[in-house]
């Protein structure tokens, strides 16, 4: 019985996906709030809207939460993964620009024995 018991826990499961076409989609502007306390990852999307616009004042408007999206932490690896994905796939678009490399450190000017300029 005891090798019943160690077949099953490594066995993996084979899941497949199922679409649902009329599932509800929710409309987000923004990020309102990004939170991680260790077991969950959550995020809150929110969606701007701008007050009546009248002359000679300045434009206001109101931001409301939309969406809560609560990932556990494994879900929350693969969200960032496929969205690093994505950044590849933008900037190879020419959407986005590559990031600049971090600037040189200045530790050697300043390590023991280097020489500085007075």
């Amino acid at each position: 019985m005891a090798e019943q018991g160690d077949t099953k826990q490594s066995q993996t499961a084979t899941i497949r996906y199922v679409d649902q076409p009329d599932m509800a989609e929710t409309f987000a502007d923004s990020i309102n709030n990004v939170y991680f306390d260790g077991q969950s990852l959550r995020i809150e999307f929110g969606i701007t809207r701008l007050d009546e616009v009248k002359p000679n004042t300045p434009v206001t408007g109101r931001r409301y939460p939309a969406e809560r999206l609560v990932l556990t932490p494994a879900a929350a690896v693969e969200l960032i993964n496929r969205m690093q994905q994505v950044g590849v796939a933008l900037t190879q678009a020419g959407v986005l620009k590559p990031a600049n490399p971090p600037a040189a450190s200045t530790s050697a000017a300043t390590a023991p024995g280097s020489k500085t300029a007075n």
